[in-house]
């Protein structure tokens, strides 16, 4: 075999960009118990199931090999002190997080932007690392952005776009969800598009909410979606997924996010986003593009 140094393998892991979970179950008295995870994946839809890895020299190994299931608590981005008092040796982890018992028995952690709550399925044998797998008995999706982690560090879609480029030639679109239908505005040749603004001096998370203000008051400021260069020369797109509690509006309409309702799109890059987003949500399995108006690719969550 090999051998690498195990600090530029874990640093060479760390190039890939990943969400940030706090894995949950109960000791055998009955106490809660948890550790910070990344090494967090989807499996299988039929039938539900999920994985995450435990290192053999975790404190917790014994517990959760040998429960009956666990959860898997996906933080959001104002979450970071909960992942940071998982990853450490404190001796009562649950002393200051709110959380209650999910439908099969495991700690869910509340505030999460999303938490699955499983049985264990099985378990297989990963060098210095046991996976376990787990079958869905429960689960919980909020529109709550989540945190993420990148080479040794914390990152948050704020941030991201916080550092995003600003000015006229950039353009934002609102991509407003409600009860599986989309905001789309209509022309007078009945094109239609999504909301969208140019980004002025005050940056881009200004100028999303001043534009989600026009058309669906009350909707929330997402994650984002898409980021692509313009058919135009110079322009950026920078696409957000924002929830609203209701498909009402004060410009626009709602029509269900389906392909075939989507035909009249006007923009190939807006439609080609739009028909991604239907079959993803069908799919529970989002992921961000990155590329121009014609070609790219997604990194998935």
């Amino acid at each position: 075999m090999t051998a690498f140094d195990p600090r530029a393998l874990r640093d060479a892991f760390g190039c890939f960009m990943t969400g940030v979970t706090v894995v949950t179950t109960t000791g055998p008295a009955g106490e809660p118990v948890g550790f910070t995870a990344n090494s967090f994946s989807s499996v299988s839809l039929d039938p539900p199931l999920l994985l995450v890895s435990i290192g053999r020299s975790s404190r917790n190994f014994a517990h959760f090999v040998n429960a009956g299931g666990f959860a898997v608590n996906v933080l959001a981005e104002g979450q970071k002190e909960v992942s940071s008092t998982f990853a450490r040796p404190v001796e009562d982890r649950f002393a200051d997080v709110e959380w209650h018992a999910g439908p099969a028995g495991s700690p869910v952690i509340a505030g999460a932007s999303a938490w699955f709550d499983c049985t264990l399925w099985q378990t297989v044998e990963a060098g210095d690392h046991v996976i376990l797998l787990g079958e869905i008995r429960g689960f919980s999706a909020s529109h709550e952005p989540g945190l993420g982690y990148y080479r040794g560090a914390y990152i948050t879609p704020a941030a991201t776009a916080a550092q995003l480029p600003a000015g006229p030639d950039v353009v934002i679109s609102a991509i407003v969800e409600a009860a599986g239908q989309v905001l789309l505005l209509d022309d007078d040749a009945g094109r239609l598009s999504l909301p969208e603004a140019r980004v002025g001096r005050d940056g881009v998370r200004p100028a999303l909410e001043k534009l989600l203000a026009s058309v669906a008051p009350g909707a929330a400021s997402g994650e984002i979606y898409a980021v692509y260069e313009g058919e135009a020369e110079g322009r950026q797109h920078i696409a957000f997924r924002c929830a609203a509690t209701s498909p009402e509006a004060s410009r626009g309409a709602f029509i269900p996010l389906e392909t075939a309702c989507l035909k009249a799109v006007g923009d190939p890059a807006t439609r080609s986003m739009l028909d991604r987003l239907a079959t993803e949500t069908r799919l529970g399995n989002y992921g961000v593009y990155f590329g121009s108006h014609a070609e790219g690719q997604v990194t998935r969550k």
